[in-house]
């Protein structure tokens, strides 16, 4: 459980900015969602240790805290509570991220926050409200994008806990997750979306990889490398639409010309994905290549870096820190479309 002086915290935080904004207000759902998740927490060595805990959820939380030791050990994550504590929100996702572009454009909007500073997408712990703000800057003209988010960070600057819907992955896709979330308190660059969550892909993988070597499970670790390889062709599949999409949006050509080359080019793109095994729900549209982008658009790049540093992982987060106030070398790794 939360120590009662930071708790209090919260609270007054969630009161005061419900009390300070009108209704429906952004910051007001972020500081209900938090505090929620907050009450719900329960330290993982306590769940293990009750006699009423379910079976699959004990060795689950057992597990989890094997591969949280192991981010310690092993990778050079933080050593702090983060992930040593358990929340069941009584939900399948812990966010809906809202991605939004414009009609004739691949960038994504973006908001601006106190400590993430500008990213491109905006989380509800709500999916309606989630879809209501999208339905809403697509009445304006936006293309728009709702993803469900199996995980929730506060990066480091609160202790975040396992929750309920990262275990239905498996093994593997815990563990993962869990190294994902840890790099962004390893290394974080305000307003960067695409290099953080590029870089915590990147160190998601090699972590993974290096737990299921050590635990020896080496047809787990066979089925986790195709599934990211997959994953990885869908990506590079959507990042390639996007490009020809911006090249597209750079003429000078009336919008029906725009519109008809914007349609022919998701039609191509949905056959692609099709035939590469994916068949996509909902919309092709501007927003989720940006969704996709900002996850993967990079990672290439930043896994040569970490090969430039010999893999060697508390280096390359040293070398990721120090791009921090570098945005030319950052361009000069990952240049936007």
């Amino acid at each position: 459980m939360l120590p009662d002086a930071l708790r209090r915290l919260i609270t007054h935080l969630a009161l005061v900015v419900a009390a300070l904004a009108q209704p429906g207000c952004y910051y007001a759902h972020l500081a209900a969602g938090q505090l929620e998740m907050s009450r719900s927490k329960v330290p993982i060595s306590q769940l293990i240790a009750r006699a009423d805990t379910e079976a699959t959820l004990r060795v689950q939380l057992g597990y989890a805290s094997r591969a949280r030791e192991f981010a310690v050990t092993g990778l050079g994550l933080p050593d702090n509570g983060s992930y040593r504590s358990y929340a069941d929100l009584g939900r399948p996702y812990a966010t809906w991220n809202l991605f939004a572009a414009p009609e004739f454009s691949v960038r994504a909007r973006h908001w601006c926050f106190p400590i993430a500073g500008c990213v491109s997408y905006r989380g509800y712990f709500d999916e309606q409200r989630a879809n209501r703000v999208a339905a809403r800057l697509a009445s304006r003209g936006n293309d728009v994008y709702v993803g469900p988010s199996l995980a929730y960070s506060t990066l480091g600057h609160l202790q975040d806990p396992v929750l309920n819907t990262m275990l239905h992955y498996g093994d593997a896709e815990l563990a993962a997750l869990i190294f994902h979330e840890l790099a962004h308190q390893a290394a974080y660059i305000p307003g960067d979306a695409d290099f953080n969550e590029a870089f915590a892909t990147v160190v998601e993988f090699e972590g993974a990889r290096r737990w299921l070597t050590q635990l020896g499970r080496d047809d787990e670790l066979a089925t986790f490398v195709d599934l990211r390889r997959w994953q990885q062709e869908i990506a590079a599949l959507m990042i390639a639409s996007r490009e020809r999409l911006a090249a597209l949006y750079a003429r000078a050509a009336p919008a029906p010309e725009l519109r008809a080359g914007k349609a022919a080019e998701f039609a191509q793109l949905r056959e692609s994905l099709a035939a590469a095994g994916m068949a996509p729900a909902g919309e092709l549209n501007n927003a989720r290549l940006a969704a996709v982008a900002t996850y993967e658009r990079c990672v290439p790049a930043l896994t040569e870096l970490l090969a430039a540093h010999d893999n060697d992982l508390p280096s390359y987060y040293a070398a990721i820190r120090s791009l921090t106030h570098d945005a030319a070398a950052r361009s000069k790794l990952c240049p936007r479309p």
